[in-house]
């Protein structure tokens, strides 16, 4: 069984209990990590306490030197991380090298390169008037991460943290910690000093519940499902520290009448479908011209086949399995749901015969699909796609923002000007126009129930900030 890293050592939980690891594409047992308790974290936070003080104080010259040293161990190890990847959610090889853990690098590298722009003065203050007005770590920051990207979300979190000065209580999911043990391993042979980063596996309601609400907490950092989110937020309030919240969505890829109907179909199927549906940014509303419905319908179904489940390490493969029998389940009571809701099946909606064991789902399409349906209201977090007529550009933008989500969305236009327009009158926190590639460097978070607060760039490191105003 693993450990726990508390005060820059690996050491014994104080609970016996542990947390079985299976690889979801053969249900197998392939490792287990402590069930920590409050305990635990009451050490972990002492010793991200005691560390603050001298941590903060470096200079940032110093703090990024830490992290570019851990950086560069982190692309050394590149190959085996993927692999752990691949084995822990079962994320398709490829996939879990070029996104679940390069995609983790280069976020990892554009917040060194954002240190190296802003550099002192962005934390020594400005001149307001007669006023400086500065930039201060907030403190200990609490993190807790999920399992679809479990390294990406780790990364966007712990790294600008600790470049702007603050120490860090980590408790990554316990359902895929693989990626998290992995990093915490380069943090400790990169020699970040003790206390910095510290890490507790365990439960949310057990160890995640105790990051929220311990006192010696300043900040909780939280990416997971609403109901947890709302949680998070009620069990921190009781100490009023700040929290940050990354949550769910259910996001419109809304399709203009002079769009490439066959790039938009296409891509969005690729959106849908990517990391077997377990993205909280995924387009999984579809919304057409009725006049080019069937046509779409179509080619979203002939497309979505495409993705094959298969063995994560199978050359050729473009959809693992989804990550827990839980979630297996979860997905396949939507499609029934869809089904007695009334809208139709297209494809998918099964298991694929060709597996008798592991947690695999068909890429399924619905059509005939209404806004109000749950299938096109709540988040599955599956391979499941909904297709939603419209007949005027005003409905078509009344239907993508008919959702409590506000987390990311698309638009695709023949013109780009008329593109924009619509993407300015979405209510999400991110919008791309014609299938444009994410920018690292740009805010990432939702509106309404979305989440609260921003990663990715430097909106990413004022995160992670206090801001004093000095009166001189």
């Amino acid at each position: 069984m693993r450990s726990l890293y508390i005060n820059g050592a690996w050491t014994e939980s104080a609970a016996s209990g542990a947390i079985d690891v299976v690889n979801p594409a053969t249900e197998e047992v392939i490792d287990s990590v402590p069930d920590g308790d409050a305990t635990d974290v009451d050490r972990a936070v002492a010793a991200a306490k005691a560390a603050f003080p001298a941590w903060s104080a470096l200079p940032v010259a110093e703090r990024r030197a830490h992290l570019a040293r851990a950086l560069e161990l982190f692309q050394q190890r590149a190959d085996d991380v993927a692999a752990a990847i691949a084995t822990d959610i079962g994320a398709p090889l490829k996939f879990a090298t070029r996104v679940q853990t390069g995609f983790p690098m280069l976020m990892f590298q554009t917040y060194l390169e954002i240190l190296d722009e802003v550099g002192e003065r962005y934390f020594t203050g400005e001149e307001v008037g007669t006023s400086l007005v500065v930039r201060e770590p907030i403190g200990v920051v609490g993190a807790i991460t999920p399992w679809n990207y479990p390294l990406h979300q780790i990364v966007l979190k712990v790294v600008p943290a600790i470049a702007a000065g603050d120490t860090v209580v980590l408790k990554p999911t316990e359902i895929a910690p693989l990626a998290a043990y992995a990093l915490t391993e380069v943090f400790h042979d990169s020699g970040l000093p003790a206390g910095v980063f510290n890490l507790v596996s365990g439960t949310g309601p057990v160890v995640g519940e105790a990051i929220a609400a311990h006192p010696d907490v300043d900040m909780v950092s939280f990416t997971g499902s609403n109901r947890a989110g709302r949680r998070v937020s009620e069990v921190a309030a009781a100490t009023v520290k700040k929290v940050a919240l990354e949550l769910g969505g259910k996001s419109p890829n809304v399709i203009l009448p002079d769009a490439d109907l066959t790039a938009a179909v296409k891509s969005g199927v690729a959106d849908a479908m990517r990391n077997t549906g377990q993205s909280c940014d995924a387009l999984t509303r579809m919304i057409v011209p009725r006049a080019r419905y069937g046509e779409a319908v179509e080619a979203a179904a002939a497309a979505a086949r495409k993705y094959v489940p298969g063995d994560p390490f199978a050359e050729g493969t473009r959809m693992g399995p989804l990550v827990s029998k839980a979630q297996r389940d979860r997905v396949r009571e939507y499609i029934a749901i869809g089904v007695q809701e009334g809208a139709r099946l297209v494809t998918g909606g099964g298991a694929p015969e060709s597996h008798e064991r592991g947690y695999f789902v068909q890429p399924t399409v619905f059509a005939d699909v209404r806004n109000d349906m749950r299938i096109a209201q709540e988040e599955i977090f599956g391979p499941v796609l909904v297709l939603i007529p419209y007949d005027t550009e005003e409905e078509a933008v009344e239907i993508a923002n008919d959702t409590v989500y506000g987390l990311a969305a698309s638009v695709w236009a023949g013109d780009r000007e008329r593109g924009l327009g619509v993407a300015r009158r979405l209510r999400a926190g991110q919008v791309k126009v014609n299938g444009a590639p994410p920018n690292p460097r740009v805010p990432f978070g939702g509106y309404k129930q979305s989440g609260i607060g921003r990663e990715w760039g430097l909106h990413g490191l004022d995160e992670f900030c206090e801001v004093k105003a000095i009166q001189l």
